[in-house]
């Protein structure tokens, strides 16, 4: 039968990869990739040999109904990212609407997600949580933060390396320097790192070093005494 299998990755560690997402890999017709040389490298590893269409944020909307198209010919694919659950903060969610929209069937399988570790391993409370994922570049981030100052409850961002010592510097301008943050780099891989403290402790320890890999903010949730 016909289906859309949402496969999530390893996120560094190629090891996290499950042995049910191996077999769904080996078995559909089609996978589609946010990066074809990304997961090329992957399933060279996995001794994987299938054909790949690219599929990614840039021509998401191009490609969702002749994929869906495909999908109701008959065709069995599997999507997946550069890394991660497909859809969190990547490719995925229009596919799904339309194959759902279409009654296509789509299956999610559990696996790799960077959030879910980084949250975890902050310390901080995880019994509810929000997820924000990349902040807004320009229009409409400084309402962002404001907004996120006031949420009573832990607050996930995702963040490039190249922008964290700036995202810190204006969490510090909305919430004060002495909200808790957990930061998360280079998840699962050799050089993983949890930074914990304070934000201006937290600031102070990334302004003197050179960033790099993916990052996760775990942002502790406000609170009236906590608050600015």
């Amino acid at each position: 039968m016909t289906r859309l299998y949402l496969v999530p990755t390893p996120i560094g560690n190629l090891e996290d990869i499950t042995l049910r997402a191996i077999r769904v890999l080996k078995e559909v017709d089609v996978i589609l990739a946010e990066d074809t040389r990304t997961s090329g490298n992957l399933l060279r590893h996995l001794g994987i040999s299938k054909p790949m269409t690219a599929f990614h944020l840039n021509n998401e909307h191009q490609t969702v109904e002749r994929i869906a198209d495909r999908l109701e010919g008959g065709e069995t694919m599997a999507l997946v990212t550069d890394a991660g659950t497909p859809g969190i903060s990547d490719p995925g969610f229009m596919l799904v609407r339309e194959c759902v929209r279409r009654g296509i069937e789509v299956e999610c399988l559990p696996g790799p997600t960077a959030f879910v570790p980084a949250l975890v391993n902050s310390g901080l409370p995880t019994e509810r949580f929000i997820f924000e994922g990349f902040l807004p570049h320009k229009k409409g981030r400084q309402t962002k933060l404001k907004e996120i100052a006031s949420y009573p409850y832990t607050t996930i961002l995702y963040e490039s390396p190249f922008r964290l010592v700036k995202t810190l510097q204006q969490l510090i301008e909305v919430m004060g320097p002495d909200r808790q943050v957990s930061v998360a780099r280079e998840l699962t891989k050799i050089h993983e790192e949890n930074v914990r403290g304070t934000l201006q402790e937290v600031l102070d320890y990334f302004s003197q070093k050179e960033v790099k890999g993916e990052i996760v903010i775990i942002v502790e949730g406000g609170s009236i005494g906590n608050r600015p």
